[in-house]
């Protein structure tokens, strides 16, 4: 017995092959913003690790290049009367250090938000495009 092609019979072929073109259209748009994510991801990692690797190298070299210098400066001024002022210029400097790594480190941090650039630019896009063909 042969069957009946209910979606032929009611032209809804067109309909069906239309969202299916749409469908897998909509899968290869999503497929090149992974492949595009993950290019991205890729290289902001190897940014990333540079960075942190660099950073620490640094923070390491710094922190005993300032400690020698601050001992220095201490053991040139032990035996004079400007003993204390010293230590505390000394402990000023290093609070001032802080505050201007800690703003480094929020400038940085804002910086942040540019990661994947191009993927949520490609996605907004795709965002508007869809809105505009929505009735």
């Amino acid at each position: 017995m042969a069957r009946m092609n209910w979606t032929a019979l009611l032209g809804l072929d067109g309909l069906a092959a239309h969202w299916r073109q749409r469908l897998s259209e909509a899968a290869g748009a999503g497929q090149d913003r992974l492949a595009l994510a993950r290019l991205e991801w890729a290289e902001q990692r190897h940014y990333l690790w540079r960075l942190a690797l660099l950073l620490v190298l640094l923070g390491a070299l710094a922190l005993g290049t300032l400690l020698c210098l601050s001992l220095a400066v201490l053991v040139q001024y032990w035996d004079t009367p400007q003993r204390s002022a010293v230590a505390w210029l000394l402990v000023l400097a290093w609070a001032l250090a802080c505050v201007v790594l800690l703003l480094a480190l929020y400038f940085t941090a804002r910086q942040a938000r540019q990661l994947f650039a191009l993927t949520r630019h490609e996605l907004a896009q795709d965002w508007q495009a869809l809105r505009e063909q929505l009735p």
